[in-house]
């Protein structure tokens, strides 16, 4: 790894070691920061072998790409003897090594090296407070304001005399001065002029006397002062020589600059439909010419090549200048020319996980070659595509921000009721719902659906894909009966449009399954999700492996809502491994069916099982999406719920009031799935042993469910059988017996007598019989009710002893997915 050639530096480096080796406590991540090209990573990696001695582990992080900083740090895990990537994921792996380096087990003389980092923040989680050292290298000025930083200036004149004497032929001491004075001693910039004459064979007489005729130029045209006359001119050295040499490969390197600094896809230069200059179009149709082409510019370290990833990548200082040099008119076509690559690059469809690594490699490039600003049919249809799969693999902060800048680019330029606007507006409506805005979801997308209609009229299939949003708006916003009737209409609109066997129909069915399970209507719930599962099964090359895991999952989750739950469990396990394969543990998909999973498993008695999947999908949500994400606030009513059922009641306690509190800010105060937490927080405060405050918790959420859902929805039962547990705590057992009577009646219509929370209701209701002294009557629904537990769940459930102990069972709450 390390550069023979090293020239110089030495206060730097000393300067650097002194400032790590008096951090003895803690890390204090050091930063060299300065101009591309001014030899900050060559100074990290001469650091790194001087000091080799001094450490345990050293490890390279490219940093430039900031998603594979990840990947790169679970490479670390087994030589710090943790499981790795293959083993338990990137992302776990990445925290395990992290993890390690915080504790200095088994190592305490570590450094990382972050070489290329760009933004502060980015690196805040990766940057472990432990015993070993950090050197960052970046040329974001930001750093100087976080860490202690030490500016990588141009080298001393006698360094880059030195560095030029050992790379290039037959350099005198005199000419090795003049080129370093001519070339301002930065590196990138002498590297350059050593790389050509090495290249070329060319004097340094020569490289001189060109220099001069290009300097002269170049400072009438006032170059900016980030871009340093002297690199500059040294890369248009390079440009005369490669004209010379190979012309097309000039104007295939002005293609690449209109690309981002990202890698560019090698398979993105091929023929394609759309406009592209005639030059460059005929060294496209000629492979052996391309080729050659790419070669030629590695070799004046025009670009770099990477031949594993089948990459090639311009430095972004070669981009700006080969930008700035040409005229509007021509930088216009060129960057035209680039949007036709990019389309003729992007996969077909962009639903397929195999297709999502080549999206990512273009999504670089998406901002820096401005195809927000292109009104071109196709580029526009790519850019949909490009939303498309971010939704698909998950990213929606990412899609979210693009959803913008698309809807405010074509706005602008296309008008506000433009189709293409209004297809990304609609993708703008599901990132705002996806991040817990559900009011502001519901008002723009029923605001884009009446001018969808009358743009693209009613039964067009983006209509229909918008009208099947506004359900889950509605659900968002605990309208669960208005949801419902919407999704009928929907559903049947589908069909009729569609047809059955299309995936947004399947899709609006699934929908209208959760509709029926937040009224209470499982086993039409569990119907729907069948039928729809079947179709899918039958058509799987239609029906991507998301929505073939909504369908799963959702059938999954139906089926412990009808009160079968080790059935639950084995089709939740089979959906959780399904998602994992195709889509990665972090997906949000998959983990909503590892939060159902483990709900299943905690209902069915497997409690340590739940707990141990509750924690993880929990820490999963927070690191991914913080604590206020819809999908968090569940995680957490899943962990508070699995922690008391393990006898971890205070944890539990304090993570349900917090996830109580924290709903309001996501559903409002009025929402059922407020309700619900306070429900939940009053069982605890029963198992605390506080049953007056549990009663008036449960007294008020009981009453908000009532006045929202009605008081034989599933949810305001559940809580009156808890409320009447206050009332026979607190000693009042014929009240108790009143409540418990009737939920048990309610109960049984609603889910039938064998349901758990019938049997609950019931078990309950025979020890407040007790209790009141009618002891025929308790004796009866006793024995009727261990019988009933003997033929469900059995009498080994921990329910059935409970109950057979003659104790009271609570019935907690899990907000089912909007």
């Amino acid at each position: 790894m390390r550069n023979k050639n090293f020239t110089g530096r030495e206060d730097l480096l000393n300067r650097l070691r002194t400032g790590i080796g008096d951090n003895v406590t803690a890390v204090v991540p050091h930063t060299l920061h300065g101009l591309g090209g001014s030899g900050k990573t060559q100074l990290a990696i001469e650091y790194a072998y001087r000091f080799r001695d001094s450490y345990d582990v050293v490890w390279w992080v490219p940093a430039d790409q900031p998603g594979l900083v990840r990947a790169t740090l679970a490479q670390l895990a087994p030589q710090l003897g943790v499981p790795d990537a293959i083993t338990a994921g990137i992302e776990d792996a990445a925290n395990a090594v992290l993890e390690a380096l915080r504790r200095g087990d088994p190592y305490a003389r570590w450094l990382l090296i972050f070489d290329n980092a760009d933004q502060p923040e980015d690196f805040a989680e990766l940057i472990p407070p432990g015993p070993g050292d950090v050197l960052v290298t970046s040329r974001n000025h930001r750093w100087a304001g976080v860490y202690e930083t030490i500016a990588v200036d141009v080298f001393p004149r006698k360094e880059s005399m030195e560095f030029l004497a050992k790379r290039m032929r037959s350099v005198t001491v005199e000419e090795a001065d003049k080129l370093a004075e001519a070339l301002g001693d930065l590196p990138l910039a002498l590297e350059q002029a050593a790389a050509l004459q090495v290249e070329t064979g060319m004097p340094a007489q020569e490289y001189l006397r060109l220099f001069e005729q290009h300097a002269s130029r170049l400072l009438e045209e006032g170059k900016p002062s980030e871009y340093p006359w002297s690199m500059t001119t040294a890369w248009r050295l390079s440009v005369t020589k490669l004209r010379e040499h190979l012309p097309q490969a000039m104007e295939l390197l002005r293609t690449c600059a209109f690309f981002g600094p990202e890698p560019i896809p090698r398979d993105a230069f091929r023929p394609v439909k759309g406009p592209v200059r005639r030059e460059v179009a005929d060294l496209l149709a000629n492979p052996i010419q391309l080729s050659k082409a790419i070669a030629t510019l590695a070799r004046y370290a025009l670009v770099r090549i990477d031949p594993d990833e089948r990459t090639l990548q311009v430095h972004r200082l070669i981009q700006a200048l080969l930008r700035e040099e040409l005229p509007a008119p021509l930088r216009d076509e060129i960057r035209s020319e680039v949007h036709s690559l990019i389309v003729e690059a992007a996969p077909v469809d962009f639903d397929h996980p195999v297709n999502w690594p080549r999206y990512q490699a273009l999504l670089a490039h998406v901002d820096p070659a401005e195809v927000a600003k292109s009104t071109r049919p196709d580029v526009r249809s790519f850019a949909h595509d490009m939303l498309g799969a971010l939704v698909s693999w998950g990213d929606y902060r990412t899609t979210d921000r693009y959803a913008d800048t698309f809807v405010h680019q074509w706005s602008r330029d296309s008008g506000a009721d433009d189709p293409d606007v209004l297809r990304a507006q609609r993708v703008k409506g599901d990132m705002l719902r996806e991040f817990g805005r559900y009011t502001d979801a519901y008002e723009l997308n029923t605001a884009t659906l009446a001018t969808m209609r009358e743009v693209m009229g009613a039964d067009h299939r983006e209509v229909l894909i918008l009208l099947n949003g506004i359900g889950a708006d509605l659900r968002g916003r605990g309208r669960f009966i208005e949801a419902r009737e919407h999704d009928k209409a929907s559903a049947e609109r589908h069909r009729a449009v569609l047809g059955s066997d299309d995936v947004q129909t399947l899709r609006a069915i699934a929908n209208l399954a959760i509709d029926y399970g937040l009224t209470s209507d499982y086993r039409a719930s569990q119907r729907l999700l069948e039928e729809a599962y079947r179709t899918a099964l039958a058509n799987r090359g239609q029906v991507s492996r998301g929505t073939f895991l909504n369908l799963w999952a959702g059938l999954a989750r139906s089926v412990r809502q009808c009160g079968d739950y080790h059935e639950a469990c084995d089709v939740g396990s089979d959906a959780l491994g399904y998602g994992r394969q195709h889509l990665g543990a972090d997906h949000p998909r998959v983990l909503l069916v590892q939060r159902d999973l483990a709900i299943a498993q905690l209902r069915a008695g497997e409690r340590e099982e739940g707990l141990e999947l509750a924690r993880d999908v929990h820490a999963r949500y927070m690191r991914i999406y913080g604590l206020n994400h819809p999908g968090t606030l569940a995680a957490a009513v899943c962990l508070a719920n699995s922690l008391r059922a393990n006898g971890l009641v205070e944890d539990a306690y304090l993570l349900a009031k917090d996830t109580m509190e924290r709903c309001v800010s996501v559903y409002g105060s009025e929402h059922p799935y407020h309700f619900g937490c306070i429900g939940n927080v009053a069982l605890l405060e029963l198992v605390r042993g506080e049953p007056a405050r549990a009663y008036e918790l449960n007294e008020r959420a009981l009453a908000g469910l009532e006045e929202r859902l009605g008081r034989g929805h599933h949810y305001a039962l559940t809580v009156a059988v808890n409320l009447a547990g206050d009332l026979a705590a607190l000693g009042e057992h014929e009240q108790a017996c009143r409540l418990g009577e009737e939920s048990l009646q309610r109960l049984r219509r609603l889910l039938g007598e064998q349901h758990p929370a019938s049997l609950a209701a019931a078990a309950n209701l025979a020890a407040d019989l007790s209790a009141a002294g009618r002891g025929d009557e308790a004796k009866r629904l006793f024995e009727e009710t261990m019988r009933r537990y003997g033929e469900t769940l059995g009498h080994e459930h921990p329910d059935a002893l409970v109950a057979a102990e003659g104790r009271h069972l609570d019935l907690d709450f899990d907000p089912p997915p909007i």
